[in-house]
């Protein structure tokens, strides 16, 4: 892929930007809300994943050797509802490496499990500091909090991650999640954070964004 950063390696890797010029979002409208994006959407969010790949691939053989080969599906899933573009390849970085641990990856078929574990926790790591490289210590902090509900949650068995992704996504470093975040964590209950992203983003958004995680979980 092409790049104005440059060579891979780890330092590309670890330190690519988040923010891709030929992502061009209107102003007051959400990325991938209808009209907020040109007609080149397609192939910007064809450019995050072939980030993902490409600094997996650079950083271990084992991990290239885990890529899907050929034409890989680019589905963005909650990067859609995001306020600020800036997020998009840290929030799909994070939610490949979620896949791998809990569903099935868009970009990655490790076809041992312990495989699938490491680089599931890499990309976790990664997409983390690529957050953090935004400048945005509350959009990091709103990710691990992410992390670490839905990881009870599933702990648990029981259902609402999908909301709080959402929630999250739609809201990220702009506050206002606590309480429906405590809703999921204490009472069990993923309608306060599904009715938060739909108040943000709009129902159809959160709709679409929802039934692509459903197909991509186990």
């Amino acid at each position: 892929m092409s790049s104005a950063d440059g060579g891979r390696g780890d330092e590309a890797w670890r330190e690519a930007p988040v923010s891709r010029g030929t992502l061009r979002v209107t102003p007051h409208r959400r990325w991938g809300s209808r009209g907020g994006i040109s007609r080149e959407r397609g192939s910007s969010y064809e450019e995050v994943f072939e980030e993902i790949a490409d600094g997996a691939a650079s950083e271990s053989e084992l991990w290239a050797s885990a890529l899907l080969p050929g034409q890989r599906a680019a589905e963005p899933v909650f990067a859609t509802l995001l306020p600020e573009q800036r997020f998009a390849l840290g929030v799909e970085t994070i939610y490949e490496g979620y896949l791998l641990h809990y569903g099935r990856a868009r970009l990655f078929a490790p076809t041992d499990d312990d495989v699938a574990l490491l680089l599931g926790d890499a990309l976790l790591a990664h997409g983390l500091v690529r957050i953090a490289g935004t400048g945005s210590l509350e959009a990091v902090a709103d990710l691990a909090k992410l992390l670490s509900l839905c990881a009870q949650a599933r702990a648990d068995g029981l259902p609402g991650d999908g909301p709080a992704w959402a929630a999250t996504a739609a809201l990220l470093g702009r506050g206002g999640l606590g309480e429906a975040r405590d809703a999921l964590r204490d009472r069990r209950d993923p309608a306060r954070l599904e009715a938060l992203a739909r108040q943000v983003a709009g129902g159809a958004s959160v709709d679409a964004a929802l039934a692509a995680h459903e197909r991509l979980v186990r």
